[in-house]
């Protein structure tokens, strides 16, 4: 069933502010105000702030992973240069002008709680980051399937991090590096 359309507004709305300016800094008013609708409207979506950050990060969670592997599947059509146009992708990703870094990653460092809903939410989405990974290795029949896939998950979160910390794409590349590095070794 899809989601009425001024509760999707609530949530592209905080989706665009969470990423850019952060969890605590973005406040109920501003969502309400930047989706065009009142608190009260919002209230009715969502219950808590708790709940609007639950439902951005679902939103987020199926939204980019879909993209992201499009965009793979479009770069390359061999199992094996697809795990390597994931850091091309990650390279574009890295280049948008609207890139913060992985949101997932920013909302552990705001709500650090080890038992919380919002930890669950992005160890799910990770965990399905590096499943897309291991489907790659698997299709390339690779040996070391988990290592390998484990390997390139590692590499990919380390470009994402230097890639929001530096403020440059051009840790993509040095992962892709190395990715083909792993790769010849397998």
């Amino acid at each position: 069933m899809p989601h009425p359309p001024r509760r999707q507004a609530v949530v592209d709305a905080a989706l665009r502010l969470f990423a850019r300016d952060g969890f605590h800094a973005t406040g109920m008013d501003r969502i309400a105000s930047e989706a065009g609708v009142s608190k009260k409207t919002l209230y009715n979506h969502f219950r808590s702030r708790e709940e609007v950050v639950l439902a951005v990060l679902a939103h987020y969670d199926s939204a980019f992973r879909n993209r992201f592997a499009r965009r793979v599947e479009a770069r390359a059509k061999s199992p094996r240069a697809r795990l390597l146009a994931v850091f091309d992708v990650a390279a574009d990703w890295f280049s948008e002008p609207d890139f913060y870094g992985c949101l997932y990653i920013n909302a552990i460092g705001e709500h650090s709680e080890t038992e919380s809903d919002f930890r669950r939410s992005c160890q799910s989405f990770k965990r399905r980051m590096r499943d897309y990974l291991g489907e790659l290795v698997e299709a390339a029949d690779l040996p070391r399937e988990t290592d390998l896939r484990d390997e390139l998950a590692l590499l990919l979160e380390g470009a994402i991090v230097t890639a929001q910390i530096e403020g440059t794409p051009r840790a993509a590349k040095t992962a892709k590096r190395i990715a083909k590095r792993l790769l010849a070794e397998a």
